[in-house]
């Protein structure tokens, strides 16, 4: 039994005629009895009384008639909406991003599915780095953007774009230009800094700069969030080093000195998943 048949029986039910049934359906008198009679063969029951001359409907007919007529635009919404989410145009996508892509990246990417899917949920989500691959491995978000690229076996990681990385200082530091900083004036400086792990590719990275720099400093404070170490900068608690997509937010107060460093991120998906939601958001992006 399919919609089909069920718009078929009440078009019979109004008209109680097989030929001018089949004229309004646009299928012969036989296919017309065809359908009727599987339905009534699924179903174990007789819809109609029929001979040469009438078509009635029997007592099981018409209560099927009066239901079917009222619960048929249920029934077309529930199968319309399942074959939006089999063609993954429908449906929950959960992702998760990082502090630094959601003034930049995100809201441009998250415009572009809403507007491809505009009946998509997407549900987003900000992760510590030790919750993101085991967050993405065990189905608790679907897709992963992130500064650090994940080499696992169950886990596909694809470069999306780069960042170039900035010293992050107070309006009136003395520092203006990359020319201003030097491992002597940056060793006297108290630094605010992300803490991601020991296997963070993004906190290697920030060694590597600290390294061109010849110095060594210890974070007194530490966030996951960038937009709060800018706070703390603001406050004149110390410089950071951070991704120039920050200065989206707001600029005001902080000063983004540009350093000869970029640092990637990445899209990553699980490889076993067959979610064609995923599939039509790698194909968008």
């Amino acid at each position: 039994m399919d919609i089909q048949q069920i718009k078929y029986f009440l078009t019979l039910a109004e008209e109680l005629h097989f030929w001018n049934t089949s004229e309004k359906v646009g299928i012969t008198q036989s296919a017309l009895s065809r359908q009727i009679m599987s339905l009534e063969n699924e179903l174990n029951l007789k819809l109609f009384d029929r001979d040469k001359r009438n078509v009635k409907l029997t007592p099981a007919g018409l209560f099927l008639k009066n239901r079917w007529r009222s619960e048929l635009p249920i029934l077309e919404m529930i199968q319309q909406q399942a074959l939006q989410i089999h063609l993954g145009e429908s449906g929950t996508i959960r992702v998760a991003h990082p502090d630094s892509l959601s003034s930049s990246v995100i809201p441009e990417i998250i415009s572009k599915i809403s507007s491809a899917f505009p009946k998509l949920n997407i549900e987003l989500l900000q992760l510590s780095y030790s919750e993101e691959e085991e967050s993405l491995k065990n189905y608790k978000v679907d897709m992963l953007f992130s500064r650090d690229i994940y080499k696992s076996a169950f886990l596909n990681s694809k470069k999306l774009s780069s960042d170039i990385l900035c010293l992050v200082v107070p309006i009136d530091h003395q520092f203006k230009t990359e020319s201003d900083i030097t491992p002597l004036s940056l060793a006297e400086e108290k630094f605010i800094l992300t803490h991601g792990g020991v296997d963070s590719t993004y906190d290697s990275l920030l060694d590597d700069i600290f390294a061109h720099y010849k110095i060594s400093p210890k974070s007194y404070i530490s966030s996951q969030f960038g937009s709060t170490i800018i706070s703390l900068i603001k406050k004149g608690l110390g410089i950071s080093i951070l991704p120039q997509s920050y200065s989206h937010y707001d600029e005001i107060g902080v000063r983004f000195i540009p350093l000869p460093f970029s640092s990637d991120f990445y899209i990553n998906w699980r490889k076993d998943d067959s979610n064609i939601i995923i599939k039509n958001i790698m194909d968008l992006i």
